[in-house]
Parts: structure tokens; sequence; C-alpha cells
């Protein structure tokens, strides 16, 4: 029998000898050989997964693009892209000779608590039949009818950021907190008919925080789950243990809600849940499938649009020359602030720019979300792909790229307006898709644009701002799949009528 002892001693031999001949196949045979990358991306995982545990994968992956172009080859067997043929190659919907929406990476996906897909990672079949039943709340008759709703928290926000301005020493606030106060309670009131109380307590709900526990938690595991047991074993108990615990609380107070909104049944309140129990016939959703889409609506519908607020206006407040015009638009065009309302807010060409360029020099969804290539392969961007690769668009990196955009950090609504000034006239606009394309997009498009124009177009009429010098670097963010955001000290000023 052999000895026990000498097992650490081959191990410390097996690995480098193990990794050097992978090295080798994978940078010489491998079948993405011929694909750009840097030399240690190409041989193996540990570089990404490096820059992964880290935070600053995405700026990696942004530099590697600025030197290898349009394609790159970021780990053995995957690929980023930041051109708008990618965009459709790999998740727009499937063409006749099968290429589109390719099939999500899913084994590596930290699997849902209770063992039932959402949205998210649902089959094609599933997910069809759980975005049929969502679509209804998130139409433009729904839309209309939750106005008022979205208004009254935005009135609410409003207010309580005046009691702030009132006193000198609390004019200075932190907008992250405040914008997740407004998303989080509207999404808690429209999912399940009660809001989270946060614009009235100023208490961060343990939701919030355990929101991006949760994204942090996904991100390690995916990390962990490239590499093969042990080291997923140990990757996963070196990792904070608060992250995994705040999955699970993220998950069980989702779960919670659910049980007691649907003990409740019909309601005269008109709440997502409502439209999901209506729809509800042999074709609809089972209780624990409605918990697992319950975990991601607030994540999605909520931190994403509370991080795009804060970007924009950290951007606004960077260009005051943008802010200023933005303001003396929304300031002349409406007589009063009841006036301010979606549609009306709508018309105005600038503001909607300003949008656009906000979601392109600070996109929610700052990374790649992986896609795998089929048995057979597919063409992207004029290129075959071998089988069982993962490929997605970076959105930093695609929107930050000189390739598509003239002077791309620099913040320059004037890009998107019909008529662009010429040093912009050749942007490559088709690749900002901040909401993805395709059969899987998101499907709370309509519902996010709404609350930002009223959010910030309501901002912009009462106060005027001012950033703070310990938040002029507050873009320098790490990034696990979604931001890192640190607080955005802004003070307010109320607007002199």
């Amino acid at each position: 029998m052999f000895p026990l002892i000498f097992l650490p001693a081959l191990a410390v031999v097996f690995i480098p000898f193990y990794l050097i001949i992978e090295g080798i196949y994978n940078i010489f045979f491998h079948p993405l050989r011929q694909y750009p990358g840097p030399l240690l991306a190409k041989a193996n995982r540990l570089n990404w997964a490096y820059h992964s545990w880290n935070g600053d994968i995405v700026e990696h992956i942004t530099l590697l693009h600025e030197k290898y172009g349009e394609v790159v080859r970021v780990a053995p067997n995957e690929l980023s892209y930041i051109s708008a043929q990618a965009w459709q190659d790999i998740a727009g919907h499937r063409t006749l000779s099968g290429q589109g929406n390719l099939s999500k990476e899913l084994s590596k996906r930290l699997p849902e608590l209770n063992e039932t897909p959402s949205i998210i990672s649902a089959n094609e079949e599933d997910h069809r039949r759980m975005r049929r039943l969502q679509s209804h709340m998130f139409s433009e008759k729904a839309l209309i009818t939750q106005e008022p709703l979205l208004a009254s928290y935005v009135d609410k926000l409003i207010s309580r950021l005046h009691e702030q301005a009132r006193k000198p020493e609390t004019a200075v606030v932190d907008l992250v907190k405040w914008y997740n106060y407004t998303t989080f309670d509207i999404l808690g009131d429209l999912a399940f008919g009660d809001s989270f109380g946060c614009l009235n307590s100023d208490v961060l709900h343990p939701w919030i925080t355990n929101i991006f526990h949760s994204i942090k938690d996904a991100a390690y595991f995916r990390i962990a789950r490239h590499f093969p047991w042990p080291i997923f074993e140990l990757l996963r108990a070196w990792q904070p243990q608060e992250l995994q615990n705040g999955s699970k609380d993220q998950f069980a107070f989702a779960s919670q809600r659910v049980r007691e909104r649907m003990n409740q049944g019909g309601t005269d309140r008109v709440d997502f849940m409502s439209y999901i129990l209506r729809y509800n016939d042999e074709k609809g959703m089972t209780a624990k499938e409605i918990e697992s889409n319950a975990s991601v609506l607030i994540i999605a519908g909520s931190e994403t649009t509370a991080t795009f607020l804060s970007g924009i206006t950290f951007n606004l407040l960077c260009t005051p020359w943008v802010l200023k015009t933005l303001t003396d638009l929304v300031r002349t065009t409406f007589l009063t602030e009841s006036d301010i309302n979606i549609a009306s807010i709508q018309q105005l060409e600038y503001f909607t720019a300003c949008l656009e360029e906000g979601l392109r020099t600070y996109p929610p969804v700052p990374s790649g979300l992986p896609r795998v290539t089929s048995k057979e392969g597919n063409v992207i961007c004029d290129r075959y792909v071998p089988a069982n690769t993962a490929v997605y668009v970076t959105q930093w990196a695609a929107y930050s790229s000189a390739s598509n955009f003239a002077e791309p950090h620099i913040f320059v609504p004037e890009r998107w307006m019909k008529n662009p000034p010429a040093k912009y006239a050749n942007d490559n606009k088709k690749v900002l898709q901040p909401f993805s394309v395709g059969p899987r997009n998101c499907i709370g498009r309509n519902l996010a644009y709404a609350e930002m124009r009223l959010i910030l177009g309501r901002m912009l009429w009462n106060f005027d701002l001012e950033l703070q010098p310990d938040s002029q670097t507050w873009s320098s963010q790490k990034i696990w799949l979604l931001w890192k955001k640190t607080p955005l000290r802004v003070k307010l000023i109320p607007r002199k009528f």
C-alpha cells in the first residue's frame, strides 16, 4: 500500500506537471487556439479566476479587447465579444440556420435553493411558459395602471430628501441609499402589494444588503465550479460565510413574502402576484417556481434601476454643462411638477439621450452573461466557434471601446440625438443593449425606463446637486457581475422658485 505521507509530495510534483500539460494542449492544440488572447488566459483558468475573484475581471477584459480587438479568448474555453453582431449571433432570435439564442451556461451557475429553476435558468419550454405569465404585468396597459403607485413613491422620495435638505447637517446624503430605498419599496409594492418601508424608516432593509451578498456568492460559485474537486470545495470554504448566508437569507425572505401573498389570494390591489395567480391555470407556475422568480424579480427590478440612477447622477455631476442643459430643459418644459409623468417626459429627446448615455457609461450589468455554443458549434461574427464554448458580450468593454464610440470615456448625450454632431455620427449605437436582446431579453424594460424617467426628472425639478469631494472617484468600483457601489455623497440644494 502506498504510504499516505508521500501524497503531499506527489501533489507538489503532479499539479505543476498537470498545469504544464494542460497549458501545452490549450495553447497549441485546443479548438480555440486560433483566437487571440494572452498566453496565461489560453493556458488555464488561473488568470481568469484571479481577476474574477478580485472583482476586476471586467476591467481586465476591457484592456484585453483594447489590445486584441473585437473578440478575445479570456479563458481556455471562453470568448468575449464587443460587437453589435455578437449580440444577435449569441442571444438574438434563432435563425433558420440554427444561429442565435444560444443556451445559457447553467453548469457553472449557483443552483436555486429550492432546486426549482427561475425564468433566468429555465429551459426553453419552461422559459416561454414563465415569460407568458409574467409578460402581462410588464405590458403597456399594466404600466399605465401602475403609474399612480410609482408616482406616490417618487413623491415620498422627494419629500424625504427635502426634509434632509432643510438642515445643513443632513443636507449631504448618500443617493445610492435613497435610490435603493425607492426602487426597493416600489418593487415590494408591485410584487407583493406591500412596501418594504425603506423610505419611511431611512433604514436599509436586510434584503438589500443580502442582494449583493447573493450576487457575489453566485460569482464566487461560478469561479469555483470551473475547478475539479477538491479545489472546488476549498474555494467554496475559502469565501466569506456571510455571502453564502446572504444567498440563503435573501431566498428565504423572498419565499416568505410569496407565501404570505399567495395566502391572501385575490385582492383589490393590482400587483405582480395578482397577474400570476389570475393566469395561473394548468399552464401556470408552481408555488416553488413563483418563489424562485420572486427572488429574481426583486434583484432585477430594484437593484439594477437604483444602480443606473446612481451612475447617471454621478456622470451628470461630472459633466456640469450637461447637467445644466438637462436641468434647464426639465424646468422650462413643465409648468408644474405634477406635469412630469411618464408620457410627458418621454417626449424630451435630450432627456432620453441622457438616459442612453447613462446606460452606456455606467451599464447596470457591466459584465458578460455567458451562453454556450451548441454541440455542432456556431458561427459568431462570421467565424466558427466550436461546441461547448462560453461566449458573451462584455458590456462595459463594448460600450467603452473606441471601435464603437468616438470619445468613449466622455459623457456625450448628443451622440444619441436624431441628428448627432458629425464627430459621433458613426457611433455603433446598435451595440448598446443593456437589456440584452432576443427571446430572453429583460422583461421589465418598460418599467425600468418609467422609473428612470420619473425619478430623475423629479430630482432635477426639485434640487440642485453638488458632488462631494469624497465621491469624486465614485465610479472606480469592483465588479462581481454587478457594480459594488460605494456611497454617492451629494449635497442637496432645494430649487429656488
